[in-house]
């Protein structure tokens, strides 16, 4: 069982930025699926990789530039996407951004 369970989590506050760095902080890992927290300072990036499961990422704040097999997209703060499994996908933290990652 997770250390965080049966506890309320404010997704926003419960990770903090560090500068010229990303940061990652994991809520649960189980069976191939997770929920990991990132923050990005700005300018930080994921370099295109590929996942062998689907992936939902929802940003919590800021905005960040996601390519997923050559198609760029822009998300901002409320905002989810899937990265299918299999694909190449990376990132651009474009503000300093907060996002949670489901692999699922």
């Amino acid at each position: 069982m997770s250390d965080y369970a049966k506890k309320i989590i404010n997704l926003e506050n419960f990770i903090e930025y560090q500068n010229d760095s990303i940061v990652s902080k994991t809520i649960v890992s189980a069976n191939n699926s997770s929920l990991t927290l990132f923050s990005f300072d700005k300018g930080q990036e994921i370099a295109s990789h590929s996942a062998p499961v689907d992936a939902l990422v929802q940003i919590i704040d800021g905005e960040v530039e996601i390519t997923i097999s050559g198609e760029i997209f822009n998300l901002k703060s409320g905002e989810i996407i899937l990265m299918p499994k299999g694909e190449p996908h990376g990132l651009k933290a474009i503000s300093n951004f907060k996002m949670a990652l489901f692999k699922v």
